[in-house]
């Protein structure tokens, strides 16, 4: 029997066992002790409110061990159950989440052609296991790329978190595909990211832009695909983009720049479309005129953009700050040195979140399948330990600061922990420098991590990715050649070639921790910044339609494009 200590509304010891013994039955242990109602005891561990959860788990499980100190707190019946009423809502959210990925792992299945379509095929996977790294809190949290009025989404829970990153993915790969003419492609894309967006605690992303946005581009794709069928969704659809964007940005939408000129002008047209099909006539014009306006905003002179360019600015670049500063050189230069300096902190941002991604990478994960918590970390390390064994002694504890600290300070221990430190160390060298010998051998760096991940053995994994029909033939003859299975299976820590680059790599990557590259190269303006060519052509389109309908020459044209 191991002995929980309690303290808080009720102090004592209560003799459990760890690997039977679930947070239900603890607490009604502690309900008979403390002649309390179970449903008005809550317990925090390790700076954790702990649930019955599934009712599957142990204490141990969870991360409990003898000696364990657990706070019992007391809460009324009403707010137990509303409690009780948020997990099970958190639960279900989560189990539709679970269904949104296996939607798109299903739509992706039906890919033909070049596969462009759902264009990433690792999207889904890198997605939710981005999610999942994140959902605790311990990892550096990454760039959502999240173009908002500085706000940035507050994520209560963990499937909140899991739904947005699944959903910005998603809604990255959906781009990717608009920018390639692939609309139809796109628009499944967007539902099922759309579906990822409303599984988060609607408070949390109130004000992000993502997903008026992502309404706004649903209906571009009906128009381009010339879907009159869905106008009725599409004017839903465009008035909680609106309302959304009066949300994020207030009424006028400008703010220092015209960031969202762009973006109102195709949601201006696209409203003129609907009216115009919907037989509203004087609001199609408004809005059609509206959007003309704003397109005469968006033209470049070539002065303007000739003067930027003698700069040694790029002909996109200067064209982006041009349309977003009404034109006005001074205030472009100013933006452009202000997105050159943001990209720069950025990158800096980015390589202190890898370097910190690998660190814990290298440390290794603790019992529950978490990573090791870098505060907690530097917090030992400040008071004098050896980085790496402390990291050890987290690991070992679930991140527990008190019985790391206390394994930190028995020789008997920390005996033990400086041994596993040294062997971890000397398996992710060995790994490092198997990655790159496969590598050499003409193998992709991503499938020679996965082949390697099962038994860390170097010759079964070549095997795994020769079955494959992969790899360099001269390289694979020269290594089986000179190393069998013998001499590398049998071993642990083998002789390894001399590999000049070894010690300057990066190291393998974070497996489906990458950002897509849609994701990772799309930038916060990007939803801003559009080629308004064929906007202005249909701009001037729909104005003519409008005002031949008006005056009744075009009414048979309207009535057999709303027919078909």
């Amino acid at each position: 029997m191991a002995k929980v200590k309690i303290s808080g509304i009720w102090s004592g010891t209560v003799e459990v066992e760890l690997d039977t013994w679930t947070i239900t039955m603890l607490r009604e242990e502690v309900a008979k002790q403390s002649n309390y109602n179970p449903n008005s005891i809550n317990f925090i561990y390790a700076g954790k409110i702990l649930t019955n959860g599934d009712g599957q788990h142990n204490l141990t499980q969870l991360g409990i061990k003898n000696n364990a100190k657990i706070l019992a707190t007391r809460i009324c019946v009403e707010e137990g159950k509303a409690i009780k009423e948020e997990i099970m809502a958190e639960e279900e959210r989560a189990e539709r989440l679970t269904r949104v990925n296996k939607s798109f792992e299903g739509k992706k299945k039906g890919v033909v052609g070049d596969g462009v379509g759902f264009a990433n095929n690792d999207v889904r996977e890198a997605a939710t296991a981005l999610a999942e790294r994140h959902a605790d809190g311990s990892l550096p949290t990454q760039d959502l790329n999240v173009p908002l009025h500085h706000h940035t989404p507050q994520l209560a829970s963990g499937t909140d978190q899991r739904a947005i990153i699944t959903a910005l993915m998603l809604d990255a790969n959906a781009k990717h595909l608009i920018k390639r003419g692939m609309y139809k492609e796109a628009l499944e894309v967007l539902s099922i990211g759309k579906e990822a967006f409303s599984l988060c605690d609607p408070m949390a992303i109130e004000l992000i832009n993502n997903i008026p946005i992502l309404q706004i581009n649903i209906v571009w794709c009906y128009f381009m695909l010339q879907d009159i069928s869905s106008l009725s969704e599409a004017g839903e659809r465009l008035q909680m983009a609106r309302e959304g964007l009066e949300r994020a940005h207030g009424n006028n939408a400008l703010r220092g720049y015209y960031t969202e000129l762009a973006l109102r002008m195709r949601l201006e047209l696209l409203e003129g479309v609907v009216a115009y099909y919907s037989g509203q006539l004087d609001k199609a014009r408004a809005a059609l005129l509206s959007a003309r306006e704003k397109f005469e905003k968006l033209q470049v002179s070539d002065e303007a953009l000739s003067l930027l360019m003698s700069m040694g600015f790029t002909e996109s670049d200067a064209k982006r700050a041009l349309r977003m500063s009404s034109q006005n050189v001074g205030a472009a230069l100013d933006f452009l040195i202000e997105d050159r300096q943001k990209k720069e902190r950025k990158q800096q941002e980015e390589a202190q979140r890898g370097k910190e991604i690998r660190e814990q990478k290298a440390y290794g994960m603790t019992p529950l399948n978490r990573p090791v918590d870098l505060l907690r970390l530097n917090d030992l390390v400040s008071i004098g330990f050896e980085k790496e064994v402390a990291a050890e002694a987290l690991r070992k504890n679930e991140n527990d600061f008190e019985r790391a600290l206390d394994d930190l300070t028995h020789p008997e221990t920390i005996s033990a922990l400086q041994m596993e430190s040294r062997k971890r160390k000397m398996r992710e060298e060995i790994q490092d420098s198997s990655i790159e010998i496969l590598v050499m051998m003409g193998f992709e760096r991503s499938r020679a991590v996965a082949a390697l991940q099962p038994d860390r053995n170097i010759y079964l994994a070549m095997q795994r990715l020769m079955a494959e029909g992969l790899g360099d033939p001269n390289m694979l003859r020269e290594f089986s050649a000179s190393a069998g299975p013998g001499d590398i299976a049998s071993s642990s820590s083998f002789s390894l070639p001399h590999i000049a680059s070894v010690g300057n790599v990066k190291g393998p990557s974070i497996p489906s921790g990458e950002l897509s590259a849609d994701t990772a190269e799309s930038d916060a303006l990007a939803d801003y910044d559009i080629e308004v060519n064929i906007e202005g052509e249909a701009i001037t389109e729909y104005l003519s339609l409008v005002e031949s309908a008006a005056t009744g020459g075009g009414e048979d044209k309207q009535q057999n494009d709303s027919a078909q």
